[in-house]
């Protein structure tokens, strides 16, 4: 009788809430979901240029990072304000303002990455015969893939949270069930959406860490044996250079 009474008393942690409005949640979580994910991936997709760009020539480096740290000193009010007229009140307004707020997270941390790889290993490969494509695909992406996924999953964390302000257009995820909660002073909605909202910031960043973890293993620590990538040159008339990770090494007995 308490648990049905939970509702009536307005407390902040009712089990009766989750149960009655189970459904509200799960579509909520779903359009959070689906909007932080949309958003981290454009955001990808764009910052790779732009950071290719910004490492190619110091003459665009300035431009490049100034502009995205800009985008990112915009109030979200004022940034969904700009781009209202071009995308009304849609999820695609919430996606472009999500994607333009990543970009300073996203661009920095693969630039750092780029200019962090060994200028040896760019000659080694050169010398042998890589071309521009392949020297970026198989040794300047793999050696700057730790700092690339680290910003990934600060971008993903910063996005979990800034899709809670989409709800000024009604496509905030669990952020309209926050608002909502807090105009109509329902205490356990704010609570379950915010925890929930906690939730996924923390689940997409530990599922990311395994993606990292899995896609780099020689950063792992009590591994430094694997921590390096080689360039192998051709051992017979079928094989080409190749870039392998460095197996570790027999102890001496």
């Amino acid at each position: 009788m308490s648990e049905r009474n939970c509702l009536v008393a307005n407390d902040w942690v009712c089990g009766e809430y989750v149960r009655t409005r189970g459904q509200e949640l799960v579509d909520a979580t779903v359009q959070h979901l689906g909007i932080t994910a949309a958003s981290v991936l454009i955001g990808v997709l764009i910052s790779l240029p732009l950071a290719l760009l910004a490492r190619r020539a110091r003459v665009f480096a300035g431009p490049v990072l100034g502009v995205t740290t800009v985008l990112y000193s915009i109030p979200s009010l004022a940034m969904f304000s700009l781009l209202l007229p071009l995308f009304g009140l849609s999820a695609s307004l919430v996606v472009t303002g999500l994607v333009l707020y990543s970009l300073t997270i996203l661009v920095r941390n693969m630039l750092a990455g780029l200019r962090a790889v060994p200028e040896e290993a760019r000659e080694a490969a050169r010398g042998m015969g890589y071309g521009p494509l392949r020297l970026l695909w198989e040794v300047e992406l793999p050696l700057a893939l730790p700092a690339m996924l680290a910003g990934v999953r600060i971008a993903t964390v910063s996005t979990v949270a800034l899709t809670t302000v989409g709800s000024i257009v009604d496509y905030g995820g669990l952020g309209t069930l926050i608002v909502g909660g807090l105009q109509s002073d329902f205490k356990a909605q704010v609570l379950t959406a915010s925890v929930l909202c906690v939730l996924l910031a923390i689940l997409a960043d530990l599922l990311l860490l395994g993606v990292q973890r899995w896609l780099t293993p020689w950063t792992r620590v009590g591994a430094p044996a694997r921590g390096g990538l080689r360039i192998r040159g051709p051992r017979g008339r079928g094989d080409e250079p190749r870039v392998e990770r460095e197996k570790p090494e027999k102890a001496a007995v």
